[in-house]
């Protein structure tokens, strides 16, 4: 009886699994660093897409995460990157485009394919070209986490603002927002990662290490450390480990962080097929 049951369990298990799928998950270093720690400092150590892939055993996954891209940059780019024939692609892009000072645009731009001109036109042609490779491939959309100031760990002159303010008359949520109503004229699955409270803006980092007027460092919470003066000249890195809230340097999400991004986009991932 022990041995007909070790026969059939193979058979069982591919009823309860579904068939191996192709996922291309396209976006930019957040994506980028699941599968390169070292450029973490090895302050992460498993990203959103092992983690997903750990839990839906039956996803084999393509990472197509690209450093510092906006959408425009993966739209106009896109022939040249290999991306393959997939069955469920991700777009995670926006934060980028919003720094970079990009016009979101209005819906009217995807609708009409006005072109690579707005964040809007660059989905056009990145969905346009997803369907081009596989017609019946799903498309799943991420929104841009907000963010509080980056500082990159390698090089301190590598710096920005948080989302708490506006770059080029834009909030980082008009990002959001566009990608939300791409997702809803089409039908793609959204994951709202903007207004998840779980990564709320006061929980980016514990503090930020900073020097006030007498130069003495003083660890200060969000939002009092917002508008403080950074010098990478001469001011150390302001996240150090304890530091490391759902980001690790104030953007790009942390273990806790990337598990909560898997939580939510595993969910959707496993109702697709």
């Amino acid at each position: 009886m022990k041995s007909l049951l070790l026969l059939c369990l193979p058979f069982l298990l591919l009823l309860v699994s579904p068939p191996q799928k192709t996922w291309v998950a396209i976006g930019d270093s957040i994506t980028y660093l699941n599968d390169h720690a070292d450029e973490t400092g090895n302050r992460v150590h498993k990203g959103y897409l092992t983690r997903v892939s750990e839990k839906l055993t039956w996803l084999h996954v393509v990472n197509q995460g690209h450093n510092g891209w906006t959408s425009e940059g993966i739209a106009a780019s896109f022939d040249k990157l290999g991306i393959p024939n997939g069955d469920v692609y991700t777009i995670f892009l926006g934060t980028n485009d919003w720094w970079q000072g990009r016009r979101v645009g209005e819906l009217a731009d995807y609708s009409n394919n006005t072109g690579n001109n707005t964040l809007y036109g660059s989905f056009r042609i990145i969905t346009d070209k997803i369907r081009a490779i596989n017609p019946s491939a799903k498309i799943v959309l991420i929104t841009p986490m907000q963010r509080v100031d980056f500082v990159y760990l390698f090089n301190l002159k590598n710096n920005a603002y948080g989302s708490y303010k506006e770059k080029n008359g834009q909030s980082l949520e008009a990002f959001a927002h566009a990608i939300i109503a791409i997702g809803k004229q089409e039908g793609f699955p959204v994951v709202d990662l903007y207004h998840e409270k779980k990564l709320s803006i006061e929980k980016l980092v514990k503090f930020k290490r900073v020097k006030d007027s007498s130069g003495t460092y003083k660890d200060l919470p969000y939002p009092a450390f917002a508008g403080v003066p950074f010098n990478p000249e001469t001011d150390e890195h302001p996240y150090p480990t304890d530091a490391i809230g759902m980001t690790f340097d104030g953007l790009h999400p942390s273990d806790a962080g990337n598990a909560v991004i898997a939580e939510k986009l595993g969910r959707v991932m496993k109702k697709l097929f």
